[in-house]
């Protein structure tokens, strides 16, 4: 069970950092509310073969559960990404990562606020260890830049962010029992939902770009790799070992990222980056280590 959902969990963390690097080849080819729109439109329209039966067939409940749906699906799938795009015309990428990185910390004291779920000392270790490198990388292999970090409207709106993802995370623990593809349908179709007043203000504002052939293919990628397969493999990873486990994983996002960064985009490698990598590879053994023999 812990094998599965390690490699579930490592495919959600390699496509979100796909993901980030889509957001960079996504400049000039398609505006980013417009991206959002387009790619749950996609999503809705790649998962209604595959779920339209199972959403009809699990209907009551879904009805049931329609507000609790709604909100999963605005704050995991739509909100989320809205807000750090918009976040990151006001601040660093370096910023947004540090911030992100607060992700597992978060998840872990909702769940003991509200379900009284502990973590050991192993696991808080692990959790540090994710932390230092994921900061290694955003600061370039030199922690003594966050000294001239300057926090502004950019960072503050990106903590909503973290703490709107970090509550899905939560949340997922309250999720009706559904078929999977009627669940991915549910959140999709609230995501797509979501995102269609943001579109139409940055339609109405005159600062959207309509994807071009590139920018197709990139809002394809986000619906597809990002959105669907990578939120499919985050839930079922949540479920196999639970979201306090599974949100220490969030923090190979910024890695994956810069690993893609450098082999898609030709960005140089540095030594800091194989450290930072071994720290969050070590850090998330380690946690996982503490978790199995507290499980004992």
């Amino acid at each position: 069970m812990h094998r599965k959902a390690y490699v579930l969990l490592l495919v959600t963390t390699l496509l979100w950092g796909g993901n980030a690097v889509a957001g960079k080849l996504a400049v000039g080819h398609v505006s980013p509310m417009t991206l959002v729109f387009f790619r749950w439109v996609m999503a809705v329209i790649i998962l209604l073969p595959i779920g339209g039966r199972a959403f009809i067939e699990d209907w009551p409940i879904i009805r049931r559960h329609l507000i609790l749906l709604l909100v999963l699906g605005a704050c995991g799938f739509s909100l989320f990404n809205v807000i750090f795009y918009a976040a990151l015309n006001y601040t660093t990428a370096i910023n947004v990562s540090i911030e992100q990185a607060s992700m597992p910390i978060l998840i872990i004291v909702a769940n003991f606020l509200f379900f009284r779920l502990r973590i050991g000392w192993l696991q808080a270790l692990g959790v540090l260890l994710t932390i230092v490198g994921v900061v290694l990388t955003a600061s370039h292999g030199d922690p003594s830049q966050l000294l001239k970090l300057n926090l502004n409207f950019g960072d503050a709106i990106m903590l909503v962010a973290v703490v709107l993802y970090s509550g899905y995370s939560v949340g997922l623990r309250l999720k009706p029992a559904l078929q999977w593809q009627s669940l991915m349908l549910a959140l999709s179709i609230a995501a797509l939902v979501v995102s269609v007043p943001f579109f139409v203000w940055e339609v109405a504002s005159g600062t959207a770009i309509f994807p071009d052939p590139a920018g197709w293919a990139i809002t394809l990628y986000t619906a597809l790799g990002a959105s669907v397969i990578s939120q499919l493999t985050y839930i079922r990873g949540i479920e196999l070992i639970g979201a306090n486990r599974a949100g220490l994983f969030i923090n190979l996002v910024p890695i994956f990222g810069t690993l893609l960064s450098i082999l898609i985009l030709g960005e140089d490698f540095h030594v800091y980056h194989a450290i930072a990598l071994a720290l969050v590879f070590g850090g998330i053994w380690l946690a996982e280590h503490g978790s199995r023999r507290s499980a004992a």
